[in-house]
């Protein structure tokens, strides 16, 4: 498949001038061009793309993770996703028996396997134990083309199911505690961690205007004027500049003045944020979970 540069930048998360810098200064990727010298870019191109990084999130410098053969990246991802492989034979065997059901698109054993799951472990520990790490291992599979988009897509339509059902069976009037609104960028796409946060919410007394993802800021604007959220939830998960990141958290800043914002996603990169004292920085669910408790 042909991608243009924006695709590609939608697709990887990265910026369109990201890229340029990448292709110019590393000989990244090498895009075909077109008679009118049209760059187009294929599917091979946003593998590596996303190697590349995936890899730099891990520590490398764009240079060195650029120089990296196919053989030594592919390496890396095999240390990545036995790294995804759970201490725990019990939520392992979860995990690798949902990924076959997963890949043979058996949505009847796929759905009756995640059910028990949940209902021997409760929704907390089966998605921290077993769906996470079995989205964290399908992102790596797909780099290494051991999978391909379409069951990808799949499994995280019944897993965004399960946590829907979950979500569905809290009633409502126990949601008594302070209001928060979740959404995504209009750039941020993988909703299925912010679902995830709108259940522990629900589930521990809060109430919760749930958004979605790619939510432009307007929508924010009149979803606040009739919600009044005390807490704005946010994930930033795609690549993107330090200088973007800020403009976008001072943005939200500017327009929510009283609300409390909590922020989590691409560590690499809010780490390198100077997050004001209205901004939260959560790392991990169990930091997420401390922080409603308190």
């Amino acid at each position: 498949m042909k991608l243009s540069i924006s695709n590609l930048e939608r697709l990887s998360g990265i910026p369109i001038h990201t890229i340029r810098i990448w292709e110019r200064r590393y000989n990244a990727l090498t895009p075909s061009r077109s008679i009118g010298n049209t760059r187009s870019y294929s599917d091979a191109d946003l593998k590596r793309l996303l190697d590349i990084s995936s890899l730099n999130q891990a520590g490398l410098k764009i240079s060195e993770a650029c120089a990296l053969s196919p053989i030594e990246v592919d390496d890396f991802l095999k240390k990545d996703i036995a790294n995804t492989i759970n201490d725990n034979i019990q939520y392992e065997f979860y995990i690798s028996q949902l990924l076959k059901f997963g890949i043979a698109y058996n949505e009847t054993a796929f759905g009756t396997l995640i059910t028990q799951a949940i209902t021997a472990h409760g929704v907390e520990d089966s998605y921290q134990q077993i769906i996470y790490p079995l989205l964290q291992r399908l992102g790596l599979m797909w780099r290494r083309d051991n999978i391909c988009p379409a069951q990808e897509h799949f499994i995280s339509g019944i897993i965004r199911q399960k946590l829907m059902t979950a979500i569905d069976n809290i009633p409502l009037k126990t949601q008594t505690k302070s209001s928060w609104l979740l959404f995504l960028p209009e750039d941020e796409a993988h909703d299925i961690p912010l679902l995830f946060a709108s259940y522990l919410l629900r589930a521990n007394g809060f109430k919760v205007l749930y958004l979605g993802d790619r939510v432009p800021l307007e929508s924010l604007e009149d979803a606040m004027k009739n919600f009044k959220a005390e807490h704005l939830l946010l994930f930033m998960v795609r690549q993107r500049t330090i200088a973007d990141a800020t403009n976008y958290l001072a943005e939200i800043e500017n327009h929510f003045g009283d609300a409390k914002i909590h922020l989590a996603g691409n560590e690499k990169l809010i780490n390198g944020l100077s997050l004001s004292k209205r901004i939260s920085h959560f790392k991990s669910i169990d930091e997420f979970r401390n922080l409603l408790l308190n």
